[in-house]
């Protein structure tokens, strides 16, 4: 075999130092993550070396070759970053920031790329786990961590991922605290009059969430044929919120309004009007349902403490968080007896596996339903 072009692979005798031959060699070269590399293969007749350069070529044209150089995690993982910053949302983005810098670099940054074994994350892990990190919190480290080992064996850098089958720490769900049919009354009857009166009304017969309620825009809402479209959410963008793409693709979705929805909107859009005739200039319009008394967006943060918990300490209620309206909401659907699948739809889950996993446990009087329903239709 003669000697081919460069990266093609060559084959040529070892000589000893009085000219003898004593073997073959063959080289080929390999892109690596610091650029082309001369490998070798080598063997006592030139047939056997001719053999194990056309493997290693095959191998490489196949991605099975994985040279990952003197890389480390944490220079892997700058430039997976570079990559991945135009291909997802920017709160997306800003999340994979946060479990690279301040946790997993940090930690593994200094590892070899290629050297990343199992024992590593599980040592990880742990030490996050103890340093006081919620073990839903490590699952999201651990999320960040197989995508971007994912995409280093997509490129031919190392040869599995070491992320997959990992044994992760058991999330414990966070308690639920729905509101009663009865408490969900007088909730709504100490909101009566307030100026985000519309919004809770929505939160409790929607049960959209508060980013979805806040990035609301009238354009979305059609009064007439009573049906509001869910499109947009409320995300955070270089510390500032902006209006981006929901949770996920069934997050978009259209939500069939109650008769006492749409006349609260109909109210808060009465209310609206008035408000932008007496800033006039001072208002800055930009089409939000629920926004702050010159037409910026409503800090959920000041949603939460300026407003939602005084009307629960107003209608006399324990305090429970924003999110637990859309528990409220759920909750009462179900235990009226209302198709788990159109509650999935209503809600925006991805799928019903996750609607059933987390307010089955609320209904205990679905499975006795359940067999009276097959005991009047067996009987």
């Amino acid at each position: 075999m003669g000697k081919r072009g460069n990266g093609e692979g060559s084959v040529y005798p070892v000589r000893d130092r009085s000219g003898r031959v004593k073997g073959y060699r063959g080289a080929y070269f390999v892109h690596t993550a610091e650029g082309p590399k001369r490998r070798y293969v080598s063997g006592k007749t030139r047939k056997e070396v001719s053999e194990k350069l056309a493997k290693a070529l095959s191998q490489r044209a196949d991605g099975l070759i994985f040279e990952a150089g003197n890389l480390t995690v944490g220079e892997y993982l700058d430039r997976w970053l570079r990559d991945v910053e135009d291909t997802v949302r920017r709160s997306t983005f800003e999340g994979y920031g946060f479990a690279i810098h301040p946790h997993i670099k940090p930690a593994l940054g200094r590892i070899k790329l290629k050297d990343l074994s199992p024992a590593h994350l599980r040592w990880f892990y742990r030490e996050r786990l103890d340093s006081g990190l919620s073990a839903a919190t490590v699952h999201k480290l651990h999320v960040v961590l197989h995508k971007a080992l994912s995409q280093a064996v997509s490129d031919g850098l190392i040869p599995r991922n070491v992320a997959s089958g990992m044994k992760l720490p058991k999330i414990h769900r966070e308690e639920i605290n729905p509101l009663t049919e009865e408490e969900a009354r007088r909730f709504l009857e100490a909101a009566r009059g307030d100026r985000l009166e519309a919004l809770y009304v929505l939160a409790l017969s929607t049960g959209m969430r508060m980013g979805e309620l806040l990035a609301l825009e009238w354009e979305d809402v059609d009064l007439e044929r009573g049906l509001l479209r869910v499109r947009r959410t409320l995300t955070q963008a270089n510390g500032s919120f902006i209006l981006g793409e929901t949770k996920t693709k069934k997050s978009r979705r259209t939500i069939r309004l109650t008769s006492g929805a749409a006349a609260a909107l109909r109210a808060h859009l009465s209310r609206q009007l008035e408000e932008m005739e007496r800033m006039g200039s001072l208002y800055e319009p930009g089409g939000l349902v629920f926004a702050t008394e010159t037409g910026t967006i409503i800090n959920p943060s000041n949603l939460r403490n300026r407003s939602f918990k005084p009307l629960l300490k107003r209608a006399g209620l324990p305090p429970i968080r924003f999110h637990d309206l859309r528990h409220t909401c759920a909750t009462l659907l179900l235990s009226k007896d209302i198709n788990p699948k159109i509650v999935s739809e209503m809600l925006g889950h991805s799928s019903i596996a996750i609607t059933l996993d987390i307010y089955s446990h609320l209904l205990p009087d679905m499975q006795e339903k359940a067999a009276k329903a097959l005991e009047e239709a067996l009987g």
